[in-house]
């Protein structure tokens, strides 16, 4: 009887360890079904030019968004990011009936994060079984590739079309169509371009089909003109019970802010993927994701968490991009949230989670300021100020972008010491001296200069920094705030620091500016946010960046004192989500691992949206996708569990801890050597 209730245990057991198994989250695939148009929030293909958002519509996708497209229309009297062209979407018709969302059964979309994919499938009655793929091609990045396959159940007729439409705010748009007829190729060309609302820019965008008959027998194409804003392709074909056939769509968008001549260029760069073929591109793209994900962050006993954090990095990755002079707004190319503009996100939350993985991406984004130092030294001009004041809100030009009505333009200055900070940072992984005397010590210099000329000098340890708008925004036109104060400071440092590496002499009244610039205290010693703060509701973290990545409080009884004070002025609603990822790297460090994962969990669980877990700004928020919150969340990963630590001689680890669900955390390619960190 014994070994009878030993085997019945063991079976019991097995089954629902194979259940649990089934149910497990998969590490890089999240899938969606029973799609409803309510509540759908969708998902992005990037790579970090080009960005195509997924639609709950069979054949739609609801943005295409080009990094660098700005012009002035809509909110605020400030520069916006422009639609592209809507390269991807199509018509299929069956036996004459258009599909669309009423009549398809099984309808599932997957996201594959390895591989940069997102794929929908769906039946349609008892004719045929379709799949689409869409790819933002990571080696070519103003094109894109969908792949269609159809799996005729009985013998079928099918009329397929690629639409090209043009977003409402495009003007004098004209649409073009070209056939290249060669000896070994034929090659029809959907063409269209647009001026930006103010004539600014010139967008233009170009496709093409890829069949997979061989050059003679491929189906027939057919151009129709529907009106200026709208004109497509299609081909027709009969497909026999039990056969798959395939074809593909090859398009590129591109604009004038890219290219002299975007017209041209579109149709070459389509020319171009045509001409590669279908198994090239697709070869190229994976073998590129294949190069990024050598850094990854990989979590042993959590396998949601796994899943969330490889989506974390994913849009990381699809947002940025090597070789470019882009920075990734707050919500990176998911859409026209924050109207693409560059805010301290980048610098402080996105920039340092990249960096540790892929400096060369990293890079990018540095020099992307770079670039606009002299729109900074303006900038700071204007305002009475020396050396270089960055924008709050930045776009193609490197001028304020901030809606006049927020006061965080003219005031909100941290921004201005996070660009320096992100400067040495890069020198601090990369060791590269040459990039830190040709580009790095402008930037610091020049932002240096900026807190020593910004101070109020009221005698010794009197150095104040007054009427600015703190990084908790809700705290406005205060004096001495905490994070503002020791960021500079840090910068000040940073900038003497970097003399000493290029052995050229520092101003000395920099140093003498860090030292006296004061840190408020309340009378128990815990860090006090600004001068008049009594206590009040925070937005996000402001003191606690003071230990991490300031290292301005660094003894851990006070870092757990400011911990303790301002975790509990964080209200349920309305904070972003990168305010408790701080909570968790520092509870990470202090050798709290449960209190670190309450906090890791409070960051985005209650900011997902449905159906593929995007995460919004805010709990219970529906603005994904949003950037800003993942690289926080990263960085507690890299910086708190995991313990690395950006130091003036390259990335080391220092004393962490784990959650106890979690058996390990492996983090591969870090830094310019490719390291692996493992904390167990």
């Amino acid at each position: 009887m014994q070994v009878f209730r030993n085997i019945l245990l063991t079976v019991v057991t097995t089954a629902l360890l194979l259940r649990v198994s089934a149910q497990a989250p998969d590490p890089w695939r999240i899938n969606a079904g029973n799609i409803e148009p309510q509540g759908y929030y969708g998902v992005t293909v990037a790579n970090g030019m080009l960005g195509v958002v997924s639609a709950p519509e069979p054949f739609k996708v609801k943005d295409v968004v080009l990094a660098g497209a700005y012009d002035l229309y809509g909110r605020g009297r400030v520069s916006n990011f422009l639609k592209s062209f809507n390269l991807l979407n199509m018509t299929l018709d069956i036996d004459g009936r258009r599909i669309d969302a009423r009549n398809v059964q099984n309808m599932k979309q997957e996201l594959n994060m390895k591989e940069a994919s997102f794929t929908t499938s769906f039946s349609m009655g008892d004719k045929a079984t379709v799949s689409y793929t869409y790819y933002a091609l990571r080696q070519l990045p103003f094109t894109v590739l969908m792949d269609v396959s159809v799996t005729a159940l009985k013998d079928i007729s099918i009329n397929s079309a690629s639409v090209m439409e043009a977003p409402d705010a495009l003007r004098d748009v004209q649409n073009y169509y070209n056939e290249i007829d060669r000896p070994h190729v034929v090659i029809s060309l959907l063409t269209s371009a647009a001026k930006s609302p103010t004539g600014k820019l010139l967008m233009c965008a170009s496709n093409t089909f890829l069949f997979g008959e061989p050059h003679g027998q491929e189906p027939r194409v057919i151009h129709e003109m529907w009106d200026n804003n709208m004109h497509l392709m299609k081909f027709a074909r009969k497909i026999r019970a039990g056969e798959t056939y395939r074809f593909s769509i090859a398009g590129s968008s591109i604009t004038s802010a890219h290219h002299d001549d975007p017209l041209n260029e579109a149709e070459r760069l389509t020319i171009f993927a045509r001409l590669e073929g279908r198994d090239r591109l697709l070869q190229f793209h994976k073998q590129a994701w294949q190069e990024l994900w050598k850094s990854d962050i990989q979590i042993e006993g959590d396998p949601q968490s796994q899943q969330d954090v490889h989506s974390m990095l994913y849009h990381l990755y699809s947002f940025s991009r090597e070789g470019t002079a882009f920075s990734p707004s707050p919500m990176g190319l998911s859409g026209l949230g924050y109207n693409g503009h560059i805010f301290w996100d980048t610098e402080l939350w996105m920039f340092p989670s990249v960096l540790v993985l892929h400096p060369e991406i990293a890079k990018s984004m540095v020099e992307y300021r770079f670039q606009r130092l002299a729109a900074a030294r303006r900038n700071a001009f204007s305002k009475g100020y020396k050396g270089a004041m960055f924008p709050w809100e930045s776009a193609e030009s490197g001028v304020e972008e901030t809606p006049v009505w927020a006061l965080s333009g003219p005031f909100e200055h941290h921004i201005t010491a996070c660009v320096g900070i992100a400067a040495w940072n890069y020198y601090c992984v990369t060791q590269d001296k040459n990039w830190l005397r040709e580009k790095g010590w402008p930037i610091l210099s020049a932002t240096a200069d900026f807190w020593a000329s910004r101070v109020e000098r009221n005698g010794p340890g009197q150095y104040d920094i007054k009427n600015v708008v703190a990084a908790d925004e809700w705290a406005e036109n205060v004096d001495n705030n905490a994070f503002t104060n020791a960021a500079a400071k840090s910068v000040l440092k940073s900038a003497t620091d970097a003399a000493k590496v290029l052995g050229i002499p520092a101003n000395a009244d920099w140093m003498l500016v860090a030292n006296n610039i004061p840190i408020l205290k309340f009378p128990d010693g815990t860090t006090k946010e600004h001068a008049t703060y009594k206590g009040e509701g925070i937005k996000q973290a402001d003191v606690n960046l003071l230990s991490y990545p300031l290292k301005e409080v660094s003894d851990p009884a006070m870092v757990r004192k400011d911990l303790a004070y301002y975790e509990s002025r964080i209200p349920n609603e309305g904070t972003p989500a990168m305010t408790q990822a701080i909570f968790s790297l520092l509870y990470a460090r202090l050798g709290d691992g449960e209190k670190a994962y309450h906090w890791f969990q409070d960051a985005y669980i209650p900011n997902l949206n449905p159906p593929f877990r995007v995460i919004a700004e805010t709990k219970g928020g529906t603005n994904p996708y949003f950037a800003t919150g993942a690289g926080g969340i990263v960085q507690s990963l890299l910086m708190g569990f995991g313990g690395l630590e950006i130091t003036p001689d390259g990335i080391r680890q220092i004393k962490s801890t784990l959650p106890k669900n979690w058996k390990s955390l492996t983090i591969t390619g870090v830094g310019p050597e490719k390291k692996t960190f493992v904390v167990r």
